[in-house]
């Protein structure tokens, strides 16, 4: 495989240069990570082949597997804003859409007596 070739030994040596309890540091990992990505995005327009495919998926998934298995995911998930940041996203929608919920009722028992 040609991917595996040219791409993992370079990533291999990169990945056994850094500590083992660095391997989950998106800081540490980044470029290294990075240059197999695009090592792989090489290889695949080489051989005229879509970019990513099946073959890159799975030597991706294997990548992960042995570098990247004992990783907790808790570091790179989303997560939700402070409370002091997300309540007035919350707070100010709900009061607007009462207010004008009480400016339309309002308009419309003013001008049922202008008839």
């Amino acid at each position: 495989n040609a991917i595996e070739d040219f791409c993992l030994t370079k990533f291999r040596l990169d990945m056994e240069g850094l500590d083992r309890h660095h391997w989950c540091s998106w800081e540490d990992t980044v470029e290294t990570y990075g240059d197999l990505t695009n090592c792989t995005y090489m290889i695949a327009l080489k051989m005229d082949c879509f970019w990513p495919n099946r073959l890159v998926d799975e030597f991706f998934i294997d990548i992960h597997r042995h570098y990247f298995h004992n990783c907790a995911l808790s570091g790179r998930l989303l997560q939700d804003p402070p409370n002091h940041i997300l309540g007035p996203f919350i707070v100010v929608p709900i009061l607007v859409t009462l207010l004008m919920t009480a400016l339309v009722v309002w308009r419309s028992k003013r001008s049922e007596g202008i008839v």
